[in-house]
């Protein structure tokens, strides 16, 4: 969706009321007292009613807008503004394009749609070849602080990064090349190999192909999936078969460092979700702004 066509769709409160109301009934409304599914609307209340049990609900309540003063024409112009291109966007310059005061109640309305975000994409497992390695991505510290050096150093901050990779023969020259459907990026609060084998169980179907380089954290990934191939790093490994994660990590610094310069620790991982949903349908164009608003349904 463009700039245009937003404005012409949604001019004021009242429209984005109207079309969220119907991408929750298409979603589906489940009454919180009783668990029935079937409703009927109360124009004068703008409230579903519980057909079973008469317990009615809001238009906010069971999505990330629940407990939310801000008005629905609000979220709506944020989450345009945060589908409108490739890159991010900051909390400052999403502040002066919405008008507001407050520059933290931008920030944590940014951070409520980045976990919807987040959430959106846990419901999908990596299956078939899966590219698994690590990159450490710079985080703000506060001044005055003693910082250790090299591997465990609380200037970086170590991401966990899964390509579910396809792999591709050329008929002609027979080499084997690999295009990539979905990823994943995952902060790690610990080097032990517990932290990789977690991220393995909870992300990546039981059947998958493992792909990695031969780090000692990575010696159980075989017990967990139905194969574990490893190499040795090398910068052949790199451009071929841990191709998508490199690529991933490197994009990701850049869009970060370029947009929000430095990011703490603890709020990487919201950075990161809106990084990989909007990588994860860089092919749905238009459509992306429509589905943010369903991932936004779900709390």
């Amino acid at each position: 969706m463009t700039i245009l066509e937003f404005l012409r769709e949604f001019p004021d409160n009242d429209s984005c009321k109207r079309h969220f109301r119907l991408q929750r009934e298409q979603e589906g409304v489940t009454c919180k007292q009783c668990g029935g599914t079937k409703h009927y609307w109360l124009s004068t209340k703008c409230q579903w009613q519980c057909s079973s049990c008469s317990f009615r609900t809001t238009l906010r309540s069971g999505t990330i807008m629940e407990n939310s003063n801000l008005s629905f024409h609000t979220w709506y112009t944020c989450m345009a503004f945060m589908t409108f291109s490739k890159k991010g966007i900051s909390a400052m310059e999403m502040q002066r394009q919405l008008g507001h005061t407050r520059w933290e109640t931008v920030w944590k309305l940014m951070h409520k749609i980045r976990a919807g975000m987040g959430k959106r994409d846990s419901l999908y497992q990596l299956n078939g070849s899966v590219e698994f390695d690590e990159g450490y991505f710079e985080q703000a510290t506060g001044e005055g602080i003693k910082l250790k050096r090299g591997r465990g150093s609380q200037k970086q901050s170590k991401v966990a990064v899964l390509a579910e990779s396809t792999p591709l023969e050329d008929i002609e020259t027979g080499e084997i090349s690999s295009q990539c459907r979905y990823f994943k990026m995952k902060t790690l609060n610990s080097h032990q190999k517990t932290a990789a084998n977690e991220l393995v169980v909870e992300y990546i179907h039981e059947k998958a192909v493992i792909f990695s380089d031969q780090s000692t954290s990575y010696t159980d990934f075989a017990n967990l999936v139905e194969m574990h191939i490893s190499e040795k790093s090398s910068e052949k490994t790199t451009k071929t078969t841990l191709k998508w994660v490199h690529i991933a990590i490197s994009n990701a610094k850049r869009n970060l460092l370029g947009v929000y310069h430095m990011i703490k620790g603890k709020y990487l991982q919201a950075y990161l979700d809106e990084f990989c949903y909007k990588l994860n349908r860089r092919y749905f164009g238009k459509r992306l702004f429509d589905r943010l608003i369903i991932a936004t349904i779900g709390n």
